[in-house]
């Protein structure tokens, strides 16, 4: 993985401004994703003001998820939901696009990806 020179990762890409940035792209995509739309609400209103919360803090910003909704316990949190090798190829996609769209620089792309890459393995929960 690479490393970052700038402390952390939240504050080397704009903070706030770009998380959100980056969220409206990402649920964008998840939003017309034939392979995400059975296990997303409908409405991703909710669902992207956590992920804004969850990215800050997991990117060396504030601890915003945690005030908001305590200990992220993603794995604990996502098994309702049938998250399958396709399903994690989906997410990585449409955050990938997001991460160009919303105008990352590297070496934060890639960091930002390898570090969800690993996260979204960890999500999986069935198999395909």
């Amino acid at each position: 993985m690479k490393e970052v020179k700038h402390g952390n990762i939240y504050d080397a890409i704009g903070g706030f401004e770009t998380i959100e940035r980056l969220v409206t792209s990402f649920y964008k995509r998840v939003g017309k994703h034939p392979d995400l739309i059975p296990i997303f609400p409908e409405d991703l209103t909710e669902t992207a003001r956590k992920q804004k919360l969850f990215l800050t803090q997991f990117f060396g910003g504030p601890r915003l998820y945690e005030q908001d909704r305590g200990h992220p316990m993603l794995r604990r949190r996502h098994l309702p939901f049938p998250i399958t090798p396709t399903r994690r190829d989906a997410w990585l996609h449409c955050m990938k696009e997001a991460l160009k769209e919303a105008e990352i620089e590297e070496p934060y792309q890639t960091v930002i990806y390898e570090k969800l890459t690993l996260t979204a393995n960890h999500m999986m929960n069935r198999l395909d």
